[in-house]
């Protein structure tokens, strides 16, 4: 008996692709260009942080001294943490953009398949009547002359359908290989910064435990810390309450040291002393001055805020509980929280510079604290995290991104 080429097949596996597994955890994106947006972003920071990581890992192997290793080191985790975030971004993004290819793919076949299924049944139908019970009925035989001289016009156009069904089902079944394997990457990645933080965690355990000897110098110095953010009315109070008190840390270091008394006291002269004043500003801010976070930047320098006040600085949007790192290297003026802003840290550049970094769930320093750049300062928040990054020169507020390499 003559058979015509079936749709079964075809149909069986349609309803395979439909069946595919979809991806386990996504990341919410407002279209493909956002999503592509956050892929390449993600892509970017990645290659910057393994970037960073590789040469705090060689200055790491290259120091002499105990202490500057071990700052090394911590630093080199944390860029391999924000490595770890940003390649979990990607993933995810990759994840995304395969399920909506396939969402789109889903919606092609169901068009494409019901009049394909109509069309391959009456076909079939028709080709299993008997010829025998088509000579029985009169006219049925030339009803099936004819009928089957369509069947045979009609076939080529099916297999022409058939096959660009095929070639959608296959691209849903490269979809799925796709979405596997980014699925895969994002579990190692995940694997990858769980074990990262770990590390870094045992490695500040025991800084804190080196430096457990100058503990009560420490502790003084952030209680007046703290007694000067009770007192600021402000952030911006605060931050210049913190820039007298360095300046005048600064310039009780530059004061000479004691003088020998002399063997004739009565011919002895006053020295005139030079003035410790501080150093000017440089144009330029820290060498290698980078971002504290990996994430999308939601508002700029100097973009309108809430109550008609512009931005001074920038606002990145991280992962939940995102590593969060020094942009430079400098003195840790404060850490810890403060009203309206959860935990925030300023740290004290050279000639006349200061950092301020607010939205940390957690800090990880300490008033006092002398950090390289890169160094861990804490981690941001879990639900809908955002960090501030505010750059000032001589107390005046810079748009950071002017300044980042």
């Amino acid at each position: 008996m003559h058979r015509p080429l079936l749709a079964l097949p075809v149909v069986a596996l349609f309803a395979a692709a439909l069946a595919a597994p979809s991806a386990q955890r996504q990341q919410s994106y407002d279209g493909p260009e956002e999503t592509r947006e956050a892929l390449q972003r993600a892509q970017r920071q990645a290659a910057e942080a393994e970037r960073r990581g590789a040469r705090l890992e060689s200055e790491a192997r290259a120091a002499t001294e105990a202490a500057e290793k071990t700052a090394r080191e911590a630093a080199a985790l944390a860029a391999r943490i924000q490595q770890a975030e940003a390649d979990i971004a990607a993933a995810e993004a990759q994840l995304s953009l395969i399920d909506g290819q396939r969402e789109q793919l889903s919606r092609r076949l169901a068009e494409r398949r019901e009049p394909l299924v109509r069309l391959t049944a009456s076909l079939q139908k028709l080709a299993r009547r008997p010829l025998v019970l088509s000579a029985l009925r009169p006219g049925s035989l030339r009803e099936t002359v004819y009928l089957r001289a369509i069947l045979e016009t009609t076939i080529p156009q099916v297999r022409e359908r058939t096959a660009a069904l095929r070639g959608e089902i296959e691209r849903s079944r490269a979809l799925e290989r796709d979405q596997r394997q980014a699925l895969a990457t994002l579990r190692t990645n995940e694997e990858r910064l769980d074990e990262r933080r770990t590390r870094l965690a045992a490695l500040e355990t025991r800084q804190r435990l080196e430096s457990h000897s100058a503990t009560g110098a420490a502790d003084r110095e952030n209680e007046r810390a703290l007694a000067l953010a009770e007192e600021a009315r402000d952030l911006d109070a605060l931050v210049d309450r913190l820039g007298e008190a360095g300046n005048l840390r600064s310039e009780l270091e530059a004061l000479p040291g004691p003088v020998m008394r002399p063997a004739q006291p009565e011919t002895a002269r006053v020295a005139a002393v030079p003035s410790a004043s501080p150093s000017p500003a440089r144009s330029t801010a820290p060498a290698g001055y980078q971002l504290p976070v990996t994430g999308r930047t939601i508002a700029g320098f100097g973009t309108e805020t809430g109550g008609g006040t512009l931005s001074r600085g920038i606002s990145i949007a991280p992962r939940e509980a995102a590593q969060v790192i020094a942009p430079a290297g400098g003195r840790v003026a404060f850490a810890g929280p403060y009203r309206g802003y959860e935990r925030i840290v300023i740290l004290e550049h050279a000639d006349g510079w200061t950092s301020l970094v607010t939205g940390l769930a957690r800090a990880d320093v300490a008033v006092g604290d002398e950090l390289v750049g890169g160094a861990p300062l804490g981690v941001a928040g879990v639900e809908r995290p955002v960090v501030t990054l505010e750059l000032r020169r001589a107390g005046e507020p810079v748009n950071p991104l002017d300044h980042v390499r």
